[in-house]
């Protein structure tokens, strides 16, 4: 694709223009459900509640790491009608895909995997789960969606620091008490 998918007119990128979104760091992302639809569970005494689509998107989240080369997953929570979680590209993200790759540890050439960016990482991860939930929704009975599982676009913070990363875990697992003053409960 030539042009920029948040170039196409009326849609405007929340992204940093200059910043390369494959540099291995730590990237704080919330995805909505479309029109915030509450898809995933429920909030219980502060605590989430996950019906079998929150499950599996959990269950997706948490095996990107085995299937992603290079990438792991930190703090992360579903909550009725988003996600809040922590994405980390490493630096064998970058490694795998130089031509003479080697692995640090063994010292044995490494296959050439093309070095995933954040958006890529999004975008597989809403692909997988949209996948995976429509089948719940024709097989399982979930409760259906309509026309999308998610928002086109998510929020992204680049984190720069080990404090602002600590704040942002806090956050996270905090997220399910203070659901009643949420932005995304559209039912307080």
């Amino acid at each position: 694709m030539t042009q920029d998918t948040f170039d196409l007119p009326g849609r405007r990128s929340i992204r940093l223009k200059d910043y390369d979104y494959s540099l291995a760091g730590a990237y704080f992302v919330t995805i909505c459900a479309q029109d915030r639809e509450h898809l995933f569970g429920d909030i219980v005494d502060g605590g989430v509640d996950l019906n079998d689509g929150g499950k599996m998107v959990q269950s997706v989240w948490t095996q990107m790491p085995r299937h992603y080369y290079g990438i792991d997953v930190d703090a992360f929570v579903v909550m009725p009608n988003h996600i809040h979680g922590i994405i980390i590209l490493t630096e064998m993200n970058q490694i795998a895909s130089q031509p003479t790759a080697t692995a640090p540890e063994t010292g044995q050439r490494l296959t050439v995997a093309p070095t995933m960016s954040l958006p890529d990482v999004v975008h597989r991860f809403k692909s997988l789960t949209t996948a995976q939930y429509r089948h719940g929704v024709t097989q399982r009975g979930w409760r259906p969606f309509s026309g999308r599982l998610w928002q086109r676009n998510y929020y992204e913070r680049i984190i720069r620091n080990e404090a602002e990363l600590n704040g942002i875990r806090e956050y996270v697992y905090n997220n399910p008490a203070l659901w009643s003053q949420d932005e995304n409960n559209l039912q307080s």
